[in-house]
């Protein structure tokens, strides 16, 4: 891939609902005993909407974003919309976006982007090419997820207990020569496509013709064990495939900005793949697996922790249902 350089995030966001969701209280849920989830799971905290909805959580994520870069709503040449549920089916849900932020009608384009918890890693690396390409001046990428909404807590307690709602944003514009994107490589690997899905929604339960199939596939369900296996197999090297693309050690990487897909996982990351515990940012033990808005989230984080400074060498690294290893090597 040809580097895109002169490109660099203007500022970034993150939101949580206001109903925090302690281990203990999952212990009580699922009728388990006490210290259950905290010792099984991992995940000691995740926040869960009550009142707000998935536009309220982009929307507040957008506007941190934007006083974070300096830059008025009306100035946004395009806004996507990067998640793995959507608002709705149909319209795309950054159109809606665009509205609550107040950007004029026509001002800009607004669609969505949907690769699962990749979702911001493809926005951006998409992005990233139209501004080199002079189509956009400035760029909003909103990933926001309202996990909590579909579920499995009867079946699957285990995979429920993981997830938390969430919203996060970047602003993505012109930058120095040497900053923007070094190397970027997304692997797909479908013969995992069962192993992670919401299945109800589309095309492939009718509604009206198979209201049982559709209920009954309206919940998340996860392999978490074939779905760790697969990408146990692939993902070293993947690793060593973009580091080659961009001629970079591990010993290279400032900081890595992973999906936090669980406290399995990213320890994984830290045994396996050679990078310094404390280049890893983890926020999987205080909220959650927030699905596409994790990886945002998280990047804000190295962002207002100072792991972002000028020339600083960043991994976005992570995987997605499908199966998808995806990954950003970027200047800061």
């Amino acid at each position: 891939m040809t580097a895109i350089r002169g490109i660099a995030i203007l500022g970034t966001g993150a939101v949580l609902p206001r109903s925090k969701v302690t281990a203990g209280d999952v212990d009580a849920r699922v009728g388990k005993w006490a210290g259950w989830t905290r010792q099984r799971i991992g995940v000691i905290d995740r926040y869960f909407c009550a009142d707000e909805s998935q536009i309220d959580l982009a929307v507040a994520a957008a506007n941190q974003a934007l006083a974070a870069a300096g830059c008025l709503a009306e100035e946004i040449d395009v806004v996507v919309a990067a998640a793995a549920v959507p608002y709705q089916p149909i319209p795309a849900t950054a159109p809606l976006i665009q509205r609550r932020l107040g950007i004029p009608e026509g001002r800009c384009a607004a669609f969505d982007v949907n690769s699962t918890c990749l979702s911001f890693v493809t926005a951006l690396d998409m992005l990233a090419s139209h501004i080199a390409l002079g189509r956009y001046r400035r760029g909003l990428i909103v990933s926001a997820e309202v996990a909590s909404r579909g579920l499995p807590w009867d079946e699957r307690p285990e995979v429920a207990a993981l997830f938390g709602d969430g919203g996060a944003a970047a602003v993505v514009g012109t930058g120095a020569g040497n900053q923007g994107i070094v190397a970027a490589r997304l692997e797909t690997y479908p013969s995992g496509y069962e192993d992670c899905e919401l299945a109800a929604g589309g095309t492939r339960f009718d509604f009206n013709r198979q209201p049982a199939e559709f209920a009954g596939h309206s919940l998340f369900r996860m392999d978490g064990k074939a779905l760790f296996r697969r990408t146990l197999e692939q993902f070293d090297g993947f690793l060593d495939r973009l580091l080659g693309e961009c001629g970079w050690t591990r010993e290279d990487v400032d900081v890595v900005v992973p999906h936090q897909a669980s406290p399995g996982a990213l320890h994984h990351l830290i045994r396996r793949c050679g990078f310094r515990r404390e280049r890893i940012i983890d926020i999987i033990t205080r909220q959650g697996n927030q699905i596409a808005a994790s990886l945002p989230s998280a990047l804000h984080e190295a962002r207002i922790a100072g792991h972002l400074r000028s020339g600083a060498k960043a991994l976005l690294l992570g995987t997605s249902a499908g199966i998808s290893l995806g990954g950003l090597a970027l200047i800061a």
